[in-house]
């Protein structure tokens, strides 16, 4: 009898370490919530409102971005990457809004994907 109870014990225990651990890891944020755009403003010293005004819960207009972001400026940044520069396409030149790829909150996507195969990385 005793030794099936501590079996049952053992058993028990293994079984919620194995749960605690999985929680554990449920809980660590991935690697992509770390790159997120919001986090990166906020590790810049910009808050919520800086972009967002009193109203956190819009999507900020490109007008708020190419405050500081200038396009064409960009579009210099970036007339390297291959096969095409992103930041001027044929199909919006240097005037793409900025929230078709880059996401403030969830991951960024490329949007080119949709069409191309071109795999840019998007911040």
């Amino acid at each position: 009898m005793q030794k099936k109870l501590l079996l049952v014990l053992v058993l028990l225990g293994a079984m919620l370490g194995v749960g605690a651990a999985a929680i554990a890891q449920s809980a660590k944020p991935d690697a992509s919530a770390s790159l997120m755009l919001g986090k990166m403003h906020q590790n810049n010293g910009l808050t919520c409102e800086t972009c967002h005004g009193a109203g956190k819960k819009t999507t900020v207009p490109m007008a708020k971005c190419v405050t500081c972001h200038e396009t064409k400026a960009l579009a210099k940044r970036t007339e390297n990457v291959k096969p095409n520069n992103p930041h001027n396409s044929r199909h919006y030149g240097t005037e793409a809004d900025c929230n078709l790829c880059h996401h403030q909150h969830v991951k960024s996507e490329d949007k080119c994907a949709e069409c191309h195969k071109f795999n840019f990385k998007v911040p």
